[in-house]
């Protein structure tokens, strides 16, 4: 009665530790992932802090259109007086001038009236926060490819573990079987030792998929930030997206138009053009309004502090510049600006068209995917059909280990297939929908 007792009491302990370690492990869909990757990920953070960084810079540059106003103090001490010489009744004669402190202070304003270059400058930094959050988008399509193709390597990794496991499975089974037949003597040795071979081969493979789910869950834990010590683990399988091979795109309807980097190369396009016009701005006469409220202070020591020797100065006016010559920088300066902009759109061009190229590689990558899919799905029944065909025909002594085994690679192969078709067509889609600009997984 004890020892019964004990062995329901071990059984409740292992069912107790069990769940709380699957409480432990952080299941995770691809949905969260993506929640998690987007507001955990470093890069995600920076790319929206650059966002704050731009937007403070172009404040810092309306704030230009505002007076600007300062508190001004200065004072000098003399160490040698200025001397003045004059001629009385053709003597000269040598006074030194001055005094030995001075001092002025106050407040002094200055506005911008007419700047054409301000105001141009003004629009180059709205384009800087536009382009800043442009790429801050970019960031967070990288971020959904790459987190969606690491929960898909996961996914794949377990099926390939499935599959493996099958296999050892499936060895140790007809190991049993072929041992009771060794030992009522009904086959040889030689198929013991080769039933005994086939399972020492399957465990290699086993391991290796075990580690490739280990590793490919860590890289998933880097990219949503994650501590790489926690537990975590995906929702599904790979099967579960049959349903979207059904979906296929029409090259006709596929456009550039929401791609982050085309966007940003035209706010780039944008921007120099603003350029070559700030350049060309630079040329046009500014005008400005200032003004001053200081008071002065002259005096020798001992009657420096003296309150009668403060005097108040003040003045109001507008100035006028008028750029004539600056050694032809400025012309250099706006060829500069011109060639930027000429290379910008050979640039633009460039990348327009690779990345066209890239939209038919990933959909014909995607169609040759269906098509193997479903080749594959085709072939997995029948050669499921055919290794059970091999597996009665051994136990009932027509057929042998060799047709086991040939079935089994058959059987094998075509399952991997099968998997890896779905996972080459989900990464190339994932690839699609980043140039298309798609910023949702469906």
């Amino acid at each position: 009665m004890r020892k019964l007792v004990l062995f329901f009491g071990l059984i409740a302990f292992g069912m107790t530790a069990s769940a709380q370690q699957s409480a432990d492990v952080l299941n995770l869909t691809l949905e969260q992932a993506l929640e998690i990757a987007l507001s955990e990920n470093p890069t995600i953070k920076i790319a929206d802090q650059e966002i704050e960084i731009k937007r403070y810079a172009k404040q810092g540059t309306y704030a230009s259109l505002y007076p600007q106003i300062d508190a001004t103090a200065q004072y000098q001490r003399v160490i040698e007086k200025q001397t003045m010489s004059m001629d009385f009744g053709g003597q000269t004669q040598s006074i030194k001038v001055g005094s030995d402190n001075s001092f002025n202070g106050g407040l002094t304003a200055s506005m911008p009236i007419v700047n054409a270059q301000l105001w141009t400058s003004l629009k180059v930094s709205a384009l800087d926060v536009e382009l800043a959050v442009e790429k801050a988008r970019s960031s967070r399509l990288d971020m959904v490819e790459q987190v969606t193709k690491a929960y898909y390597s996961v996914l794949l990794a377990k099926e390939s573990y499935n599959v493996y496991k099958r296999v050892y499975d499936n060895a140790v089974e007809n190991n049993k079987n072929v041992k009771k037949k060794y030992d009522v003597g009904s086959v040889s040795e030689y198929d013991l030792i080769t039933s005994n071979v086939s399972v020492q081969n399957a465990i290699p493979n086993l391991f290796e998929a075990e580690n490739s789910i280990t590793l490919t869950l860590w890289q998933l834990k880097a990219l949503l930030g994650l501590d790489l010590a926690r537990n975590i683990d995906v929702v599904g399988s790979l099967m579960d997206y049959e349903q979207t091979m059904n979906y296929g795109y029409e090259l006709s309807q596929l456009n550039l138009e929401d791609n982050s980097t085309m966007k940003q190369l035209d706010l780039q396009t944008e921007q120099l053009q603003k350029a070559l016009r700030l350049t060309k701005m630079a040329n046009v006469p500014t005008l400005s309004v200032n003004a001053a409220y200081l008071y002065t202070a002259l005096g020798n020591d001992g009657k420096f502090f003296v309150r009668d020797a403060w005097n108040p100065y003040s003045y109001a006016g507008v100035q006028l510049n008028i750029p004539i010559f600056a050694g032809n920088a400025k012309r250099a300066a706006t060829r500069q600006a011109r060639l930027n902009l000429s290379n910008i759109k050979l640039q633009r061009e460039n990348t327009e068209r690779q990345l066209q190229v890239s939209i038919v590689q990933y959909v014909n990558s995607m169609d040759t995917s269906i098509k193997q899919f479903h080749s594959s799905n085709a072939t997995v029944a029948q050669a499921q059909r055919g290794y059970d065909i091999a597996v009665k025909r051994y136990e009932v002594g027509s057929g042998t280990l060799v047709e086991i085994d040939n079935s089994q690679l058959a059987l094998t192969q075509a399952e991997l297939s099968r998997n890896q078709s779905v996972y080459n067509f989900l990464t190339s889609k994932v690839s699609l929908d980043k140039i298309l600009g798609k910023t949702e997984n469906k």
